[in-house]
């Protein structure tokens, strides 16, 4: 697919990986709505970004909103070709803790967030894209990035909700490219490994350098701008389909 002047959507637009993917998707001639819960930052976002870009504050776990969302950029674009979900959360907890079990809300809200915030974005995405009218020379409508993470595969002690919801992400992959094919739109996931976010740039810059030392190569954190470049191959790429991609230097998480 060429990007130039298709219309994407971004969740988790705001900042980190979101961020990075809707300034590389702008830069390639893409039009890109991102979404995200912070106001600020992504009004701060849409200002740098310029005109081909717009903020819209929206919990993606809320079904009517997200439903009138997507109302609302086939009013204003009359298409979409694309949507990449980076929108997720990430707490640490044990099932048996110093403050005691687990709590079941805490796994219920990543689960919420990382999987059905994932599911509720990407069939109205879908519902959209399947729309759009091929123009001469154009064999797809367009294609769902969804991401995932190393945890998904090797997660750590403490990580019992987070690898679960993002294991969710890799198994829904296939099953949604198989029937989406139809439709002529490709689904594909990202599974990062340890990424330079805002969370992460907030350690302390020894510790930092401790995790980039685990990755076999390069030894270093993930930059969100090769995240955004994937994004932006997997995007131009027609072949890939119905797969997950580990973007983590060749690294296998220890168990804690």
């Amino acid at each position: 697919m060429n990007i130039q002047g298709k219309v994407f959507v971004v969740t988790g637009g705001a900042s980190g990986l979101g961020a990075a993917t809707a300034t590389h998707l702008i830069a390639q001639g893409a039009k890109v709505i991102m979404v995200d819960m912070n106001h600020e930052l992504g009004k701060e976002m849409q200002k740098h970004l310029g005109e081909h870009s717009h903020f819209i504050q929206l919990d993606v776990t809320d079904e009517q909103a997200v439903e009138s969302f997507f109302k609302q950029v086939e009013q204003d674009y009359g298409q979409l070709n694309g949507l990449i979900n980076c929108a997720g959360i990430g707490p640490s907890a044990k099932v048996l803790g110093r403050d005691g079990i687990h709590e079941l809300a805490l796994f219920q809200k990543v689960l919420n967030i990382n999987v059905t915030g994932t599911f509720n974005m990407l069939r109205f995405a879908a519902q959209l894209i399947a729309q759009y009218e091929l123009k001469a020379g154009e064999e797809e409508r367009g294609v769902i990035v969804n991401t995932s993470s190393v945890a998904a595969y090797d997660g750590q002690i403490g990580q019992s909700a987070y690898a679960a919801s993002k294991g969710a992400v890799v198994a829904m992959t296939l099953p949604l490219a198989r029937e989406l094919a139809r439709e002529k739109i490709r689904v594909m996931t990202i599974a990062p490994g340890i990424m330079e976010t805002p969370m992460l740039k907030g350690l302390p810059q020894n510790v930092q350098d401790s995790l980039g030392q685990m990755v076999p190569f390069p030894p270093r954190l993930a930059k969100p701008e090769e995240f955004a470049h994937l994004v932006g191959h997997i995007c131009e790429n027609a072949y890939l389909n119905g797969e997950v991609i580990r973007l983590d230097g060749a690294i296998r998480m220890a168990a804690k």
